[in-house]
Formats: structure tokens, C-alpha cells, sequence
């Protein structure tokens, strides 16, 4: 809320609302009279079009209830705007999907929270809320308080911080795991090595030497479990709190077997050497070593999986030449503001983004549109950073700096969709939230059961932790997460930017894709396609005398016959007298000869001859726009023009038929010509004729028909289109407002990138299915087998060793399956 100073020293509020109801000024005019009523009111002015009143009011005479019954007064309704941030606060310490949910329920409690989202795999919390309810201090209070270390609120490009907390834990981890290994080895060995005939020392035979046995044991297991301390300090408190983790099972687990081991040390002392058979140290430190081993690895798998961000912030340089007071001076690309003038010189990255304003160059684009040929630029070019001067030393004026950037937009969305939830994985979510204590239950009634049948207290043990460390479901919280992030950031690498999880998981269901016409399927700039000359002139004459007339038109039509004749190095004529003709074409004079321009119409008001009747048929079949040229009353020829296809549209046509999906054309153009470009590009179904207001309406039809629906459009007028689709997919060569309202953007505005994004959707979802059917499948499976499903038929019990053996590598097999979405290809051999 602002706040100003009034003449006579008072404080004044103001406040901006939303009036609802108003239809025109004089709605506004009455909302304005009724609030400047109010006692206190020093100003209050309506904007008809946002629908919002900003007032300015003395809080000591006035409160807002007061100017909001005034507005109800006055007949209408009025609500205070909710106000947005967003942030995304990296979070330390989640072991499992019972963590991401704790982290949500705990962010969920406090007051003006509109959303939250918990990704395990990238440790993210993304929050939206209402600043003037909650602040972000409080947020992280609520995360430390639930047991988790909330790190800097994230502005969208990793810090170097984040990344070093990230490389320490790892390095920590691997502390942990090889403190753990030392004293786990020798307890191994001592507590089996007698079972399998290795020599053991003989002052620690359990039968001769039983408490020795048993104390070198608990000397060896204690370090273990001090290194793995983060599993009791973290498991208990999470249970203390009902909201058990992966760690509260390992946690009970393991202090079970503990407990129970210091009993049997103690019946040892007091003269029961057979105890020394019953001792469990070696079970927990197996454990404890086995599962630091998995939380290893799959971090150092985890980290393999942003290898695509990573890449795409290693291509920033790191400074820029910057021209001040005339002196060239290099400063860090971060002090670089808008307007400043920048010197790239052969072999550098161009910094920032910018208009080149001196000089000659081509640049590598290849990473932003997958173009290897280098873009020629001179005076008055876009360059953008990143891109690679190859041959020539410019001078361009900065506009885009930071994260305005198209790169650091680029990272900024691709790490959005890393860090979103597809519909799917809010699935695995919710049951994740209600696993652990389902878990915990059944291993002890699994135990009690056991133990009810007759069974030794030992036996009942080894169900209760066999139980509990097999279930652990941090497979589950990562088998989606981690597939969207190596999808999203493949993605990346062939320039599909997929804005969410929601969309990449939405594209595989796609069965119907609606193409825009212009611009998409076709250039969206009309060429000279054909030039056929009659009465012995020839083509280059026809070309120059038809450019000539023609260079004072503002036509599409007549900017094209005028590029060709420039493409081709022809000196234009002196024409005057240029005069268009609506509807039918142009007529001008060029040098002493009357030329016209036009259609069949204009030459019968002219009382012209037309021979080329069958020419004009066949041009206008294919497409093109025949015009008839001529000079002097006599017929000179005709010079078809056309929006050209652009080189892949065809082949993704044909690629996107042979996944089985349906192709239409929208477009304001006439049937025929509609048709015409359908029928050479293959495309299933024209909706010809149709006006930019229209085609969300036309999108909306087809999803009644029961299609599920993408648009690929370009323009402002496809906006409405691309929403409205189940997926909007935007040419990256299009308006911003197009690619704001898309769900997928083609940075290389290659239609082959359509079937890829669809088909890179498809393989991430079936690798999403792949994960959470072996999570599943694991869980399900192992429970049944620890509670001593086998035992029951005669069969052997589960050991707790093997138990947090399968349960640490089940996360890694999760994330090394997601990895090999980082070896997707494209199925129709892709030209970048």
C-alpha cells in the first residue's frame, strides 16, 4: 500500500479495488461521486477499462468500510484486488514424497497462500501468496519449522551459492557413506564371517567369547549410527509431528534392532551367552550404509538430470565491451544497462540483446534456432546474447539486459517446467501422503501377528524392519519429477520450450492439430512464383516494367513483383501518374508506356484481350495469385505471386500422420486458395475464410467434436486460438503475445519441432508410467514378502540387509530410467 504526505502533515492511504458491475463512463462518474461523499476521501478516480478505483483517503476520519458501502451504495460490488508473488524457495533436507508433502501442508496453513507446488527431484517450493497477508520470512519459518532448511528465495537462474550448498552436501554425503563403509565392513565380517567359515580372531568367537562378540559389535555399530544421525534427528521429529517420512521408517527400524541389541548385551553379562546369536548390530549398519549409498548416488544422478540448464547458463559470457566516453572499457555482462553501446569483436559472444548500429558481421544462431548457416547482420539488425559473432567487429545498442534477455527467458521457462507438477504426479502425491503411516501399521501388525503364531521376539524383529525399510517411498516421489526435468530440458536442446508439466504430459492425448496458415505452414511474405511473358517481351523486361509501376504501390502484391526485381539486380524506371484501382489493380506510366496491373476485370474495363485464360485457371488451382500484365492495350503476360511453403511443412504433415494424428488448416484465405496449399502440403481438413476473431471458436468446435485439440500459430490474432487449445504451440519467430499464450514454444520456427514436441511428450509419459509401475510394483511386492509372505509356505524370510539394499537402489533405478530420456531423437529426422 502507498503512502504520500497531505499539505497540513497528515498521513494519507491509498488503496486501489475492484469495482464490479460498471458499463460505461457514467457508471465510473457515479462510483466517483459516491466515494468523494465519504468524510476523509481527498480523492477517488475509476478506470472504466481495468475496472478499478483508486482512492486516497484519511485513515484517522475514514475507514475502508466506510468507502466500500459507499460503492455498494452507489449499486455496484467491490472486492480488494488480490495481490501476487511468486517465489521459489530451494528446500534442504526432503528424503521422500511424504516430505514434499509435509513441506506443502506446513506452507498451506498460513494465511493468504493461493498455491503451492513441492518438487522433490529439483527441491524446489514454488510459492504464490498474498504479500500483505504473509511474508516470505514467515514462509521460511514455517519450512524450518517443519524440519527443513529453506534457502534464498530462487530469481530464476541457480546462484552460485545454491550450487556450492548442493556440491557440499554431496561431498558430505560421500564423508558420511565412507565413515559408515569403514566400521560397517569389519562389523559385517565379525557378526557373519563365523556362519560362512571365514577366520574370525578367536577372543571374538560368539560361542567361547560371547561378550566380546557382542560388545566389539555395538563399539563398531555406534559410529555407524552416528554418521546416519540425520535419520533419527529428522524421522523423529517428523513422527513426533504425525507426519512420518522415509526417514521415520528407517529411524524405527533401525532403533528397534538397537534396543533390542543393548537387551541382548545385557542378557550376555548376566550369563546368557546364546543371546550372542540374537544380536542385530550388523543389520542396522548394512542398513544404515546401504541407504547413504543410495541417498549418493541418487544425488549424484539428480544432479545429471539439469544437465540442460546448466548448459544453456554456460553459454552467457561473462563480460561485454562497453563503449564509455568514447573509450572501449570491459565490464561484467551483469553492469551492462539498456542503452549502452557494446563492441563485439570476430570469435566473442554477443552479450546481450540488441540493434546493431555499426559495422558488418554474420553470427551463429545455431543455439537459439538450430540454423548452423550464420545470419549476415548489418546496420539496423537484432542480435541476440549468447550467439556467436563469427567474421566481423560491430557495434550494437543494448536493449534487453538481465533477465529480459531471450536466453535468460529461455532458462527461466525451461526451469519453470522443471519445477512443475504434472496432474499425474499430484496423483502419486496424495498417495504417497498416506503410504508411510499405512507402512508403519502394517509392519506392526505384521510383527504382532507373528509373534501371536509363537514366533521369537527375533523373528518378529526382522518383520518389523524388513517391513519397514522395503516400503521407503522415495521412488515414488521421484519417478515423476525427475522425467519431466531430463524432458523439459531435452526439450530445450531441440528447442521446444515446454512451459509446464501439465503441458508435456497433456501433449501425448493430442490426436488434432490445427495450423494457422500464414506464417506457419506458409512464409508469411508473398514472392514472385512464376513470370510468363507473351507478344515477344521478355521475362526480365515483363519483371522491370511490372516493378517499376509498382514501386509506388503499399501492396503485399506489389512489395513482392518489387523484391524480385531487386533480388535480381534491376534498375527500376522513372514511372508517374500511379493510380490504384480498387479491387482490380494498378495503372502508371513508365517512362512513355501505360502500364496496368491487375485482375481478368481490370483488363475487360479496359477493353484488353485476355489469351492466357488457362494459365490463370491453373495458377489460381495451385495457390498462387495470377496477375495480368499490360502494356500499352495490349497483353503483356502475368506474374503470379504466393505466400511460399515453408521447406518442412510438408514432411511434418506426413510425420505427424504417421503418428496417427489429424491435421487442419485455419485461415482467412478463399477456399480455393486454402485448398490449394492444403492439398500440396497434405493436410486433412481446410477451414478456409475464417476471421481472426473467429478461430478460438473454431478450435472450441473441434474439442466439442471430441478431438483433443493443439494450435500452431505465430500471430497476435492466433492468441485467443492458443489458449483456448488443449496445447497452444507458438513459432518462435512470432509475437510475444503469441508465445505468452502458448504452452509450448518452437524457438527454430521449424514445423518439425511440432511432431518432436509430441513425441518427446509421449516417450516422458511413458517413462513416467515405467517409474511409477516399478515403484509401485516394488512396494507391493516387497511388503507382502518382508511381512514373511514366503516364510508362511515354507519359504525364507526377507533379511533386513537385502531389504535397504533393494530400497536404496530402487530411487537410483528411477532416476537412471528417467535418464535415458536424455537419449531421445527425434523420430522424423530433424534438419537442425
Amino acid at each position: 500500500m502507498d503512502f504520500c504526505q497531505k499539505s497540513r502533515g497528515d498521513i494519507l492511504k491509498k488503496e486501489t479495488l475492484e469495482v464490479t458491475g460498471m458499463t460505461c463512463a457514467a457508471c465510473a462518474k457515479a462510483v466517483e461521486r459516491h466515494v468523494n461523499k465519504v468524510p476523509g476521501v481527498v480523492s477517488a478516480n475509476v478506470n472504466l477499462a481495468t475496472e478499478r478505483l483508486t482512492v486516497e483517503y484519511d485513515e484517522t476520519a475514514a475507514g475502508i468500510s466506510d468507502i466500500y458501502e459507499a460503492v455498494k451504495k452507489a449499486g455496484y460490488g467491490i472486492r480488494e484486488i488480490q495481490k501476487k508473488r511468486e517465489v521459489v524457495i530451494p528446500v534442504m533436507g526432503m528424503t521422500c514424497a511424504a516430505c514434499v508433502k509435509s513441506v506443502e501442508r506446513v506452507i498451506n496453513k498460513l494465511p493468504g497462500i493461493l498455491e503451492v507446488s513441492v518438487n522433490l527431484a529439483t527441491e524446489k517450493a514454488k510459492v504464490v501468496y498474498d504479500p500483505s497477508q504473509t511474508r516470505l520470512s514467515e514462509i521460511r519459518h514455517a519450512i524450518e519449522k517443519a524440519g527443513y532448511k529453506p534457502l534464498e528465495a530462487d530469481t530464476g537462474v541457480k546462484t552460485d551459492y545454491e550450487k556450492d550448498l548442493r556440491e557440499k552436501e554431496r561431498k558430505t554425503l560421500l564423508t558420511k557413506l565412507i565413515v559408515s563403509a569403514v566400521f560397517t565392513i569389519p562389523l559385517f565380517y565379525i557378526s557373519m564371517g563365523h556362519m560362512i567359515g571365514l577366520p574370525v580372531p578367536g577372543f571374538l568367537d560368539p560361542d567361547m567369547h560371547s561378550l566380546n562378540f557382542g560388545l566389539v559389535q555395538l563399539a563398531l555399530v555406534i559410529p555407524v549410527m552416528i554418521a546416519g544421525y540425520r535419520f533419527y534427528t529428522v524421522g523423529f521429529s517428523r513422527l513426533f509431528r504425525f507426519e512420518p517420512n522415509m526417514d521415520s521408517l528407517i529411524a524405527i527400524g533401525t532403533s528397534a534392532a538397537f534396543v533390542y541389541g543393548l537387551y541382548a548385551v545385557y542378557r550376555i553379562i548376566n550369563g546368557n551367552a546364546e543371546y550372542a546369536h540374537e544380536l542385530y548390530f550388523e543389520s542396522i549398519g548394512v542398513i544404515i550404509t546401504l541407504i547413504m549409498l543410495g541417498k549418493y548416488l541418487e544425488a549424484v544422478t539428480k544432479g545429471k538430470t539439469s544437465e540442460a540448464i546448466k548448459k544453456l547458463m554456460g553459454l552467457t559470457p561473462k563480460t561485454a565491451t562497453v563503449v564509455i566516453d568514447g573509450k572501449e572499457t570491459e565490464i561484467p555482462v551483469e553492469e551492462v544497462e539498456v542503452g549502452d553501446i557494446i563492441v563485439v569483436k570476430p570469435g566473442e559472444r554477443i552479450p546481450v540483446d540488441g540493434t546493431v548500429i555499426e559495422g558488418r558481421t554474420s553470427v551463429d544462431e545455431s543455439m537459439l534456432t538450430g540454423e548452423s548457416i550464420p545470419v549476415e547482420k548489418t546496420e539496423g539488425s537484432k542480435v541476440v546474447g549468447a550467439t556467436i559473432n563469427k567474421n566481423g567487429t560491430i557495434k550494437f545498442k543494448a536493449e534487453r539486459v538481465g533477465k529480459d534477455t531471450v536466453l535468460a527467458n529461455i532458462i527461466k521457462l525451461v526451469e519453470e517446467a522443471q519445477g512443475s507438477k504434472a496432474p499425474i504426479a499430484k496423483t502419486a502425491d496424495i498417495i504417497a501422503g498416506y503410504f508411510v503411516p499405512a507402512v508403519m501399521t502394517i509392519a506392526v501388525i505384521s510383527a504382532a501377528a507373528w509373534l501371536t503364531a509363537g514366533e521369537s521376539v527375533t523373528f518378529a524383529l526382522t518383520i518389523l524392519v524388513s517391513v519397514l525399510v522395503i516400503a521407503c517411498p522415495c521412488a515414488l516421489g521421484l519417478a515423476t519429477p525427475t522425467a519431466i526435468m531430463v524432458g523439459t530440458g531435452k526439450g530445450a536442446e531441440y528447442g521446444v520450450l515446454i512451459k509446464s508439466g501439465e503441458a508435456l504430459e497433456t501433449a501425448h492425448r493430442i490426436n488434432m492439430i490445427v495450423f494457422d496458415k500464414t506464417g506457419t505452414i506458409t512464409e508469411g511474405k508473398p514472392t514472385v512464383t512464376d513470370i510468363i511473358p507473351v507478344n515477344s517481351i521478355g521475362e526480365e523486361e515483363l519483371l522491370l516494367i511490372s516493378a517499376s509501376a509498382e514501386k509506388g504501390s503499399e501492396h503485399p502484391l506489389g512489395e513482392a513483383i518489387v523484391n524480385s526485381a531487386a533480388e535480381r539486380n534491376l534498375s527500376l524506371l522513372p514511372s508517374e501518374k500511379f493510380e490504384a484501382i480498387p479491387g482490380e489493380g494498378i495503372e502508371a506510366t513508365v517512362g512513355q508506356r501505360k502500364v496496368l496491373i491487375g485482375n481478368r476485370k481490370l483488363m475487360e474495363n479496359k477493353n484488353i484481350p485476355v489469351t492466357l485464360g488457362e494459365e490463370l485457371e491453373r495458377l489460381a488451382g495451385e495457390g498462387k495469385t495470377p496477375m495480368l500484365v499490360a502494356i500499352d492495350g495490349k497483353e503483356a503476360g502475368i506474374i503470379a505471386v504466393a505466400d511460399v511453403i515453408k521447406p518442412n511443412s510438408r514432411k511434418a504433415i506426413e510425420v505427424l500422420h504417421r503418428m496417427g494424428i489429424k491435421t487442419a488448416m485455419i485461415t482467412g484465405d478463399n477456399k480455393r486458395t486454402a485448398n490449394a496449399i492444403a492439398s500440396q502440403v497434405g493436410i486433412d481438413m481446410v477451414l478456409a475464410e475464417v476471421l481472426p476473431q473467429d478461430k478460438a471458436n473454431e478450435v472450441l468446435r473441434l474439442q466439442r467434436e471430441g478431438f483433443k485439440v493443439a494450435m500452431v500459430g505465430d500471430g497476435i490474432n492466433d492468441a485467443p486460438a492458443l489458449a483456448q487449445a488443449d496445447i497452444g504451440i507458438a513459432i518462435g519467430s512470432g509475437t510475444d503475445v503469441a508465445m505468452e499464450s502458448a504452452d509450448i514454444v518452437l524457438m527454430r520456427s521449424d514445423l518439425m519441432d511440432v511432431p518432436t514436441a509430441i513425441q518427446l511428450s509421449r516417450k516422458t509419459l511413458r517413462n513416467i508410467k515405467q517409474n511409477l509401475f516399478w515403484a509401485f510394483a516394488y512396494n507391493t511386492a516387497g511388503i507382502p514378502i518382508a511381512a514373511g509372505l514366503l516364510h508362511v509356505f515354507g519359504g525364507p524370510l526377507l533379511n533386513p540387509m537385502i531389504a535397504a539394499a533393494a530400497m536404496a537402489f530402487s530411487s537410483v533405478s528411477v532416476v537412471s530410467n528417467a535418464l535415458r530420456l536424455k537419449r531421445f531423437k527425434p523420430a522424423g529426422e530433424h534438419t537442425a
